[in-house]
């Protein structure tokens, strides 16, 4: 009998700090629909810690918001998310 064991991206953030293929740091656009991903915001067991800044969003969970021309989109849920954030004001990035 063979298994096959593969694994499951929803809910969790893939090799280079994307998910789908999305950066999931720079520029963000938050938007009510058409995400790019959609995201939790949760106080424990997040799947990517995310730093609000204002400047250099470079690294993995470095989100500057903007109103126009972003990386990525993203729409805030309360359920069926494809990641789960947490907010922190230092050592952002995959949990």
């Amino acid at each position: 009998m063979m298994i096959a064991v593969g694994t499951a991206y929803a809910g969790n953030v893939q090799s280079g700090c994307t998910f789908k293929g999305k950066k999931l740091y720079g520029k963000i656009q938050i938007v009510t629909s058409f995400p790019d991903v959609k995201v939790q915001e949760v106080t424990s067991f997040p799947d990517l810690k995310v730093q609000k800044v204002t400047s250099f969003p470079d690294s993995c969970g470095k989100w500057e918001i903007v109103d126009s021309f972003p990386d990525t989109k993203v729409q805030f849920v309360t359920s069926f998310p494809d990641i789960k954030i947490q907010y922190v004001t230092s050592f952002p990035g995959e949990n």
